[in-house]
């Protein structure tokens, strides 16, 4: 029989614990260095006052990202796959183009960030890690199978609990946190507006969209379901399953987001040191005024977040150039049979790697790719939200009213914070 038969299912703590997959690792991975720097900069620079955002952001990831789950386990096809049959290809090109490009810059930065990281604990010069990690996650993820990495991908979501650790060891004022993380406070001004679209935009990244609905189908290939007609369709315990994996997942990294924020809100910007570029920039300020434990956290988190997002990040590039190109795919296929989709993979990895030997200012790309994730994710996400209410696409297991209101909510958020930027550009 073609389709393997889920087994019974486990009740109580032990079901929460068993459909942990997918939708951790995608909320751990929206936790990069791209994304710690980018908490770290709104920290910093504007204290507490984008707290709220991560209150709000936090239902919107969930559920577009349980769109995106049930879109790839309905369909048996990937969100890239659904884009190619159902979208023009005038208007397909372009949003994958827009999405590998932010994806490898984000991937390229990150690399960077991990070697600078690497340095300052460690020694040996930058570079020399961004060889080394780029090296090792290129034979990770091409030779290893899907299980293994997704089992040491899992257990790398461990790494991230030590940005919640350095916020107990600094003391913020907690009072005045819960009072910026429930009351909305908004700066009509290009700087404070353009960092809120780059939290925004690491946090509501469209690599997310890809990788969530390409990890769904590649979980049900692991079940023996290898066939697209045998995947296509789902019971309700199955989206129940990954509604609920999703949205731990969402929490998880929106919980790691507000930790950050608050740390550096509680030291840098608390002692007017608001001019830092990167994440290692706010580990060194953070040692004279927290101690040295909390800025080794601080730095060997960005070595773990960055093994667990790049996976991500380059693995998301590579499905949408093969779904988009009609290419064989899938990290449960061996190199020989899916070339083209490793080819993508390796050849987005290498030049990740290369934007170390060309100087690129990595916190600027950080910074900058997080923008432009923003901007790119507003048409991502109608499609994703359009699909996901389209009974021609997922038949009965449409999203409900809810959910859709508040995915059009967060397309209506994302939009108009894109627009912003450049309506108060150069305004104080």
């Amino acid at each position: 029989m073609e389709v393997a038969e889920r087994a019974a299912q486990p009740q109580g703590w032990r079901r929460w614990t068993s459909v942990l997959g997918p939708g951790l690792i995608t909320g751990a991975s929206d936790d990069d260095p791209s994304g710690i720097s980018t908490y770290s900069v709104s920290g910093a620079t504007a204290g507490y006052s984008m707290l709220w955002i991560v209150l709000l952001t936090t239902p919107m990831m969930a559920v577009i990202q349980g769109m995106c789950s049930r879109i790839g386990m309905v369909t048996g096809i990937g969100l890239a796959t659904n884009m190619r049959r159902h979208l023009p290809m005038w208007l397909v090109v372009p949003l994958a183009v827009a999405t590998v490009v932010a994806n490898i810059m984000n991937a390229g930065a990150d690399l960077e960030g991990m070697g600078a990281s690497a340095q300052m604990v460690l020694g040996f010069p930058q570079l020399a890690w961004v060889v080394f990690f780029g090296a090792l996650l290129i034979v990770t993820q091409v030779f290893f199978s899907y299980r293994l990495i997704f089992a040491i991908v899992k257990w790398l979501t461990i790494s991230l609990f030590a940005y919640v650790a350095t916020a107990f060891v600094v003391h913020p004022p907690w009072g005045l946190v819960l009072r910026h993380l429930v009351w909305p406070e908004l700066h009509f001004n290009a700087s404070w507006l353009t960092t809120l679209m780059a939290v925004l935009g690491t946090t509501i990244t469209p690599y997310l969209f890809f990788w969530q609905s390409s990890l769904m189908v590649e979980e049900e290939k692991s079940m023996g379901r290898t066939s697209e007609r045998a995947r296509r369709g789902a019971t309700k315990a199955e989206i129940d399953d990954a509604h609920l994996d999703s949205n731990i997942g969402m929490v998880f990294s929106n919980v790691v987001a507000f930790f950050i924020i608050v740390t550096t809100a509680a030291t840098l910007y608390a002692h007017g040191l608001t001019h830092i570029a990167t994440a290692q920039d706010a580990a060194k300020a953070l040692e004279p005024l927290a101690g040295r434990f909390t800025y080794l956290l601080f730095a060997l988190g960005m070595v773990g977040t960055g093994l667990l997002a790049i996976p991500a990040l380059v693995g998301s590039s590579a499905y949408v150039a093969a779904e988009t190109l009609h290419f064989r795919e899938g990290l449960n296929l061996k190199l020989a049979r899916a070339p083209g989709f490793y080819g993508a993979l390796v050849l987005g990895m290498l030049v990740a790697i290369a934007m170390g030997f060309l100087r690129i200012d990595p916190i600027r790309a950080l910074f900058w790719s997080a923008v432009l994730n923003g901007l790119v994710a507003v048409p991502l996400l109608v499609v994703v939200v359009w699909f996901a209410s389209s009974r021609a696409i997922m038949g009965e297991w449409t999203s409900s009213p809810l959910a859709r209101a508040w995915g059009w909510a967060t397309v209506a958020v994302m939009g108009l914070a894109g627009a912003s930027i450049f309506v108060f550009w150069g305004k104080s």
